[in-house]
């Protein structure tokens, strides 16, 4: 046992790639994620196959393209009805039980609320696991209600995004005091502290770190959020903005902003002290560390704040992916073309000498690596509920494949990489081609993405 290699990953909820220095971003100071790059293989053109939340996680978790969904309705008054938006089936193989059927410890520490609704079972296979209590919506506090003040949280020319959604936010936020009150830090000081029990004695081990930061509500401590407050700005804290951002002043946006940047800074020094706890105990000697994202965010881009089914553009559906070995076989390696999360598992496996299951549909691309080739593939798509996206290196297409209202838009990467300017309108022929691409796409993807205990396609 002792010679085999341990594995550590951490997901992030909602992160840009751009917020990261190691993919070029400027806007927020992420040394310890950048620290963790120079190190690591670095994939430039990674991004979800399913979204949001849930479903990316069914991706990560099983190996397993998720894009086209079922729908299935959780039960939960706040909840999303979303396609995909469940737990996992029950013939999935999950990365925790692949491990700890090749006797790995597997452990997982999460703040992701979602993932523990009654419904869901994404614990499988995790031989000890951790809910760090208190995100967004999570029911951990009832009240009081009457303490509660929304005033300083909403602009007067809109009420919060979502009432309730505010209210318990700020029901659960009442009684932090410090930076160490918040989940993101007691997640990564709970992960700390599950290493130290573990690390020495229960090896090989695999430790799945689930932080729902940097998603909203967008409220770091005031510490993290100073460097980027704007000057002059004076007004509530809109840790809820509405997704239009016309509705905002170029001031409050650029407030919105800081507070996400913020967000992005508090995680990544919470990552910096795990990792700097974890390299004191000797655990980083012999471990693989990853780290992705499910998902980026709008912020401002296209009048757009946060995500919906029909932004599946770059800034919603790229994501940073980092793969770190211990003898650094693949230090400072960029890997470029086309990769997605249901690779992920099946890489991992493959990089620890276990045997991938063969209900897995991603690929390994550990030879990638290995060789320092780029991925070949031509063309993604990426989804969320109704609406899809084809990327290729020239194109970006958004349609609606499912009966209902019409939503498709265009874009011209080599002119408009950052997918500002929808062309639509100006390509009939390539509009009607991408759409049938992806009918034909979801057509044939429900026999691979369908389930025994959920069903076919409603």
């Amino acid at each position: 046992m002792g010679d085999r290699l341990n594995l550590i990953v951490i997901v992030l909820d909602t992160l840009r790639t751009d917020a990261l220095g190691c993919y070029g971003g400027t806007h927020s100071r992420t040394p310890n994620i950048d620290a963790l790059a120079r190190r690591s293989a670095l994939f430039l053109d990674a991004y979800a196959d399913a979204l949001p939340t849930l479903p990316a996680r069914r991706a990560l978790y099983t190996g397993r393209r998720v894009f086209p969904a079922v729908r299935y309705d959780e039960g939960d008054p706040l909840g999303a009805v979303w396609r995909g938006w469940h737990g996992l089936y029950d013939e999935d193989l999950t990365l925790a039980e692949t491990l700890r059927d090749a006797q790995y410890t597997t452990a997982l520490v999460s703040d992701v609320h979602h993932q523990f609704k009654p419904v869901m079972n994404f614990h499988r296979g995790f031989m000890c696991w951790r809910w760090i209590r208190g995100n967004e919506t999570d029911t951990f506090q009832t009240g009081p209600r009457s303490q509660i003040y929304l005033d300083g949280y909403a602009a007067e020319r809109y009420v919060a995004a979502n009432d309730l959604y505010a209210l318990m936010y700020l029901q659960n936020r009442c009684h932090w005091k410090t930076e160490e009150d918040w989940p993101t830090a007691r997640l990564f000081a709970e992960a700390s502290s599950w290493l130290e029990n573990n690390a020495g004695e229960n090896q090989p081990f695999y430790l799945h770190l689930e932080s729902f930061a940097p998603h909203e509500c967008w409220d770091p401590p005031d510490s993290y959020y100073a460097p980027y407050a704007p000057r002059g700005y004076g007004g509530p804290r809109l840790f809820s903005p509405p997704q239009d951002a016309g509705r905002l002043t170029p001031l409050e946006l650029e407030h919105v902003r800081a507070l996400y940047w913020g967000c992005v800074a508090f995680v990544d020094a919470m990552i910096g002290r795990f990792l700097a706890a974890a390299e004191r105990m000797g655990a980083l000697d012999r471990t693989v560390v990853a780290l992705v994202a499910d998902h980026g965010t709008m912020l401002g881009e296209r009048g757009e704040i946060g995500k919906g089914e029909g932004s599946l553009r770059r800034q919603l559906t790229q994501v940073p992916l980092l793969i770190a070995h211990p003898d650094k076989l693949w230090a400072g390696r960029r890997v470029e073309g086309f990769v997605q999360h249901p690779d992920l598992m099946p890489t991992l496996l493959d990089t620890l000498g276990v045997g991938i299951p063969s209900r897995v549909t991603g690929e390994s691309l550990k030879p990638l690596l290995d060789a320092g080739e780029p991925s070949r593939r031509e063309r993604i798509v990426s989804g969320w509920n109704d609406h899809g996206a084809i990327r290729s290196r020239d194109w970006l297409y958004i349609g609606r494949w499912n009966p209902g209202e019409a939503y498709e838009e265009l874009y011209d990467l080599p002119r408009d990489p950052q997918e500002l300017d929808d062309v639509l309108l100006l390509n009939s022929s390539l509009r009607d081609r991408f759409r049938a691409e992806l009918e034909d796409y979801v057509a044939a993807g429900w026999a691979v993405t369908k389930g025994a205990y959920y069903g076919v396609r409603p």
